[in-house]
C-alpha cells in the first residue's frame, strides 16, 4: 500500500509525520500548480468546482508516483462536497485506476466505530505497535497545531512588523524545514523553534495596519494555491489577516460534533443571519464575519469556488452584515480561469477603501 493525501494548506505535514512514525510507504504530490489544475481539469465534468479539479490534479500526479491508497476528508452535509469521493473514484476507474479510498467523514455522521475503522485501515500496515500508533497520531497533531499556530501569528503580526517581509520569510523557511526534516520528532522541534521565533519577533506596537478577516469555502481559504496565495499577498501589503478556518479547527471541530459542543461561538455570532446549517461551511462563514466585525477588524474577504451553493447563500447575506456592522466585505469567486491581474486589482481597490475609511474615523476622533 501507498498512501496519498490530497494537498489542503498544511496537512501534507501532518501526513508526513505520521507516516514516518507509523513506518508506512506514502508518497506527497507535487504542490497545485497550474500543471495539476490542467490535469484536473481534463479528466472533471466541466460544472465541478476549482477544489474538485485541483483533487483530481493531485490524485492522477500521484497516481504516477505509484499511490494506490487516498485518504480524503468528507461530508455528509447538503454541499456536493460530500459526494466527492464517489464521482472522483468512477471518474478514475474509468481512466483505468482502480484504487483504496480512505474517507474520514465526521464521527457525529457515520458512528465512532466506523470512524476508527477507517482509521485503523491506514495503521493496518504498520509494523508498530498499538501504543506506538496512538503516539503517531498524536505527534499528527501536536504538528498540526504547531504549523496552524505558526501560520496565523505570521499572518497576524505581518502588519506589525519592523523588517518588511520578515513574517513572510519565517513562515516560508519553516515549511521547507519541516518538510525536509528526517523524522517526526525532528519536526516537532523546527515547529517549536520558528513558532518561538515569531513570539520573539520585533514588532512595532505603535502601528495600527489594515485587519482582514478571511472568510469562505474552507478549501480555497485554506489551500493557497486556489486563492492564488492572496495571504502571501497580504503580508507583503503590511496587513494583518485572521483566518479561523484551518485544519487543526476542522479536526477539532469534528471531534466536538460528536457531543454537539462544536463551533459554538460561530454558531452564537451567526445566530440572527444564518441560525441553521446548510451544507459546507455557509454558518461558519458568516459568524465569521460578524466576530471580525465585533472584534474591530477593519473588513473582511469572502473567498469561495464558482457554483459552491452554501457561499452563494452566505453572499446575499453577507449585504446586510455589512450595512448593520458598518463593515466592508470583498467577494472573490475563484476558478481555473481567475486572472491574477484583476483578481489583484481588487484586493488592492478594496485595502484602499478599508485605508481611507480608517484615516477618516481616526480624523474624526
Amino acid at each position: 500500500m501507498k498512501i496519498m493525501v490530497p494537498h489542503l494548506g498544511n496537512t501534507y505535514l501532518v501526513a508526513k509525520a505520521v507516516f514516518d512514525m507509523l513506518g508506512v510507504d506514502y508518497i506527497i504530490p507535487e504542490f497545485n500548480s497550474k500543471k495539476s489544475l490542467e490535469i484536473g481539469s481534463m479528466y472533471s465534468p466541466e460544472d465541478m468546482c476549482l477544489p474538485f479539479k485541483l483533487m483530481m490534479g493531485n490524485y492522477i500526479q500521484g497516481i504516477e508516483e505509484g499511490a494506490d491508497t487516498i485518504i480524503i476528508t468528507g461530508s455528509c452535509g447538503p454541499c456536493r462536497y460530500g459526494e466527492y469521493c464517489e464521482l472522483q473514484m468512477s471518474t478514475l476507474k474509468k481512466l483505468g485506476h482502480n484504487l483504496n479510498f480512505i474517507v474520514l467523514d465526521k464521527p457525529s455522521d457515520i458512528g465512532i466505530n466506523e470512524f476508527l475503522e477507517r482509521i485503523s485501515f491506514v495503521s493496518s500496515n504498520s509494523n508498530k505497535t498499538t501504543i506506538q500508533k496512538l503516539n503517531a497520531l498524536r505527534i499528527g497533531y501536536k504538528v498540526l497545531n504547531l504549523i496552524d499556530s505558526i501560520e496565523a501569528k505570521a499572518n497576524y503580526l505581518a502588519g506589525y512588523e519592523k523588517n518588511k517581509h520578515e513574517c513572510k520569510h519565517i513562515l516560508n523557511k519553516c515549511k521547507i524545514d519541516a518538510v525536509n526534516s528526517s523524522k517526526a520528532e525532528e519536526m516537532i522541534k523546527i515547529l517549536e523553534y520558528y513558532d518561538n521565533k515569531l513570539d520573539s519577533l520585533e514588532i512595532c506596537k505603535d502601528k495600527n495596519p489594515i485587519k482582514i478577516g478571511i472568510i469562505g469555502e474552507i478549501y480555497t481559504i485554506i489551500e493557497p494555491f486556489s486563492n492564488l496565495y492572496i495571504e502571501d499577498k497580504l503580508m507583503e501589503y503590511g496587513v494583518s489577516t485572521k483566518r479561523r478556518l484551518t485544519p487543526s479547527w476542522w479536526a477539532k471541530n469534528c471531534l466536538m460534533s460528536v457531543l454537539g459542543i462544536n463551533s459554538l461561538n460561530i454558531r452564537k455570532a451567526s445566530k440572527d443571519y444564518l441560525p441553521l446549517y446548510i451544507g459546507g461551511h455557509g454558518r461558519e462563514c458568516i459568524g465569521e464575519a460578524v466576530m471580525a466585525a465585533n472584534e474591530g477588524f477593519d473588513g473582511a474577504i469572502q473567498i469561495f469556488p464558482m457554483g459552491c451553493m452554501p457561499e452563494i447563500v452566505c453572499k446575499a447575506l453577507l449585504p446586510t452584515i455589512s450595512k448593520d456592522k458598518d463593515f466592508p466585505i470583498l467577494t472573490l469567486v475563484v476558478d481555473e480561469m481567475t486572472g491574477e491581474g484583476g483578481y489583484v486589482t481588487r484586493i488592492e481597490a478594496f485595502l484602499d477603501l478599508l485605508e481611507r475609511k480608517k484615516q477618516n474615523v481616526l480624523f474624526r476622533c
